[in-house]
């Protein structure tokens, strides 16, 4: 009898009775998928090079970042990261600088001078790429790394496409491009520039190439009749932009007028402001809520001094006058002329009103069929009716941003390869997304967001320095250490330490934890406990033994 109670007294010292109830239920380990993670149209791991750079592992965080993305110093500058649009910290206190980190990470790579790592081994396969913009070269370092023979053909110049002559100096620094770019061409891609593709199947029969990615971006400006005097002067927004890429300095007077509300008509407003107008001005017809540009971009255009007018049209230019209606919403929201019109001083009109991909070369092609629009059809594996031709980026239907370009070239490469393989590409695992409601934030404190340094508005429009700096190491660490890591472990010990029962078990650093069912009774405290819910109660499996 004394040596049965003894022998319980291990038991009972640890809360847990010789007999106890049938444990209906049993924590197991989960891995959920944030949704910075989820929202990101590149598809990084956020959470991951997050944690890396937190640990202050920057080359390891650098790594993990371009598996998926390329360009890391060039997305810190130029998304809008949609990423921070659905962070749950923002739910706490202020959402992650995402990007920030991004490219802090991504300016350390090019001043330490990381290397990427060696490709696959030769497949032996030759793919071409059409265009050298953000898809065009998302897909060659992609294809490349599988170990495939890239060559990307591009009309410009230079390589780059639209991040190089659309995206202005002072948000994006040429040296930051070419450095990427060069990472990229030292995988072993051939960039062939000053070489604009027409006839498409004969360059593919020629080459050799055994696939094709076709990725020309949105260069063709769309245009309208204005009425305009014989010394009016009107300009389209990409070759104006892109004259300003390569050093020119257009004289636009000292008054300039921006057609259009979109993100490139903020751009040659505000470098409009940098080449010596006094006044520059936005003319768009619907409101703030319906333009296509993005807020921060009209809100950085504002602060240093571009005006928008909104709910007006142009419908007169005799210079320097120009005529604007004024236009009022119907009852669907939808802008109709007043009859009403004012007049505006203007030494130059810009016209931003979208722009359009030359598509025309493929017309020729069997099987490539083109939306009303001009852009390309496509699968959901990026091929179009051609087989081996593959399309992405501004040339298909989608948001028409660097990021989405990115994303595109990335899923475009690897069903290419998969297709050159003969096979499908391996399924990614589909997670559910971890909700802010589903977190425990007994570990977290409230800690405010590090704002980048700016150069203040009367400096910016001097020149075409860089308008945003980056954050210091320090404050990349504490930037990345405030990410909830949400639905993921992160080895924080909530679960251990909580556990009546020692049920949990530590596996060592990096790998985590398993639970002893032995001792389980299934009470749900380290899921209570655990901060980032990457535990989740379950239902006791049918036939499973029970702790007792």
């Amino acid at each position: 009898m004394i040596r049965r109670d003894l022998a319980g007294l291990p038991d009972l010292l640890h809360g847990r009775p010789e007999a106890g109830p049938v444990r209906s239920r049993r924590p197991v380990y989960v891995d959920l998928l944030p949704p910075c993670n989820a929202a990101c149209p590149a598809g990084e791991n956020i959470q991951a090079w997050l944690a890396h750079a937190q640990a202050g592992r920057y080359e390891d965080a650098w790594r993990q970042l371009v598996l998926d993305n390329p360009l890391p110093a060039v997305h810190g500058r130029v998304c809008y990261h949609p990423c921070e649009s659905r962070c749950n910290r923002a739910e706490l206190d202020e959402a992650v600088s995402i990007h920030a980190v991004e490219r802090f990470l991504g300016d350390m790579a090019i001043d330490r001078g990381f290397e990427l790592s060696p490709p696959a081994p030769p497949s032996g396969r030759r793919v071409l790429v059409v265009g050298c913009g953000p898809s065009g070269l998302s897909a060659a370092y992609h294809l490349a790394r599988l170990g495939h023979e890239v060559e990307v053909r591009d009309a410009g110049p230079v390589p780059g496409g639209m991040m190089r002559y659309g995206i202005p100096a002072y948000r994006l620094p040429r040296e930051v491009l070419d450095a990427e770019i060069a990472r990229i061409s030292a995988l072993g891609v051939r960039l062939t520039s000053s070489h604009k593709v027409e006839d498409l199947e004969a360059e593919r029969r020629e080459g050799g190439f055994d696939a094709v990615f076709v990725a020309v971006g949105a260069h063709l400006s769309r245009r309208v009749d204005i009425p305009a005097g014989d010394t009016a002067r009107i300009i389209d927004a990409l070759p104006f932009l892109r004259d300003v890429a390569e050093g020119e300095r257009p004289l636009v007077g000292r008054r300039v007028a921006v057609y259009g509300g979109g993100n490139t008509a903020m751009d040659a407003a505000r470098t409009a402001r940098r080449l010596g107008a006094t006044e520059a001005m936005i003319v768009y017809r619907r409101t703030r809520d319906k333009m296509p540009a993005h807020e921060e971009e009209a809100a950085e255009a504002e602060r240093e001094g571009v005006r928008i007018n909104w709910l007006r049209t142009i419908t007169a230019f005799e210079g320097p006058e120009l005529t604007v209606e004024v236009m009022e919403l119907d009852e669907t929201g939808f802008p109709r002329p007043t009859g009403r019109f004012e007049t505006l001083a203007a030494d130059t009109v810009i016209l931003a009103l979208g722009q359009d991909t030359d598509t025309g070369f493929l017309r020729s092609v069997p099987g490539v069929e083109l939306e009303r629009d001009g852009t390309v059809r496509v699968s959901p594996t990026m091929m179009t009716g051609a087989p081996g031709v593959f399309a992405g980026g501004d040339m298909v239907p989608a948001e028409r941003t660097v990021t989405v370009g990115v994303g595109h070239g990335k899923k475009a490469a690897r069903n290419i390869d998969a297709w050159l393989r003969g096979g499908a590409p391996p399924a990614a695992p589909k997670h559910p997304e971890a909700s802010f409601e589903g977190l425990h934030l007994w570990y977290f404190g409230d800690f405010l967001h590090r704002p980048q340094p700016e150069l203040p508005p009367v400096e910016r429009v001097a020149d075409f320095t860089e308008v945003v700096g980056g954050l210091s190491e320090k404050e990349a660490e504490y930037e990345a250490g405030r990410c909830l890591s949400c639905g993921n472990c992160f080895e924080c010990d909530g679960c251990f330490g909580a556990c009546p029962e020692d049920a949990v078990i530590k596996l060592g650093p990096g790998n985590r934890y398993r639970f002893d069912y032995d001792r389980c009774t299934g009470c749900g405290v380290c899921f209570e406990q655990c901060p980032v819910h990457a535990i989740e109660m379950v239902p006791e499996p049918s036939g499973a033994r029970s702790a007792t």
